[in-house]
């Protein structure tokens, strides 16, 4: 009897385990949440959408609107093409922006709408004209230490243009009265007062 009853807890464990695992493997392939609602379809190109993935969430402040239905790629603008299955219940501008964005640092991304001013609404097969592509981590890492190289090499240039402390020519002497000249100047005028006084005395 204490056998099977522990056989059982044991199946029910790994019962429980393989649940987990089935809805850790449904949560990374965003396909945890099924929405059965009508949608509409419209379309957005993108220069680069870094890791952005079929059934990633279209959020408008912070709600989810739509899934991702589909990544393609343009070979004529080379461009990558991401369909959007918007959720029929929410109706956005014409004018509206999208953008893709990571939750967190190293999170998910998904694709942010900002919604315009037109009164006009997007409908089944728009397109989205505003775009803004992923932020990819690793061009910012390059860019950053390639500005930082660059930045060091103007650095060591400068200091080997600069001269040495101490080298420096000194300035020749000024062209004004040569050196002593105010001695020669007080001697005479003592010479020519005592020749005035001798004069003075022989008179």
């Amino acid at each position: 009897m204490d056998r099977k009853l522990t056989d059982l807890w044991v199946g029910l464990f790994v019962i429980a385990g393989f649940a987990a695992l089935l809805v850790l493997a449904l949560k990374a392939g965003n396909l945890l949440s099924f929405n059965f609602s009508e949608t509409y379809q419209v379309l957005a190109k993108f220069d680069n959408i870094g890791g952005l993935k079929v059934r990633a969430p279209v959020k408008s402040a912070g709600v989810v609107v739509g899934r991702v239905a589909s990544v393609g790629f343009d070979d004529q603008t080379y461009e990558a093409v991401v369909t959007l299955a918007m959720d029929r219940r929410y109706g956005f501008p014409k004018d509206s922006s999208a953008k893709i964005l990571t939750s967190g640092l190293l999170g998910e991304q998904y694709i942010g709408l900002e919604p315009g001013g037109d009164s006009a609404k997007l409908a089944e097969g728009a397109k989205i004209k505003s775009t803004q592509s992923a932020i990819v981590l690793e061009s910012l890492i390059s860019q950053f230490l390639f500005s930082k190289a660059a930045e060091g090499k103007t650095d060591s240039k400068a200091a080997d243009g600069a001269a040495p402390a101490g080298t420096g020519i000194a300035a020749p002497p000024s062209l004004g009265a040569p050196a002593g000249s105010g001695k020669a100047d007080g001697k005479s005028e003592s010479k020519a007062s005592m020749t005035s006084n001798n004069n003075k005395d022989s008179k």
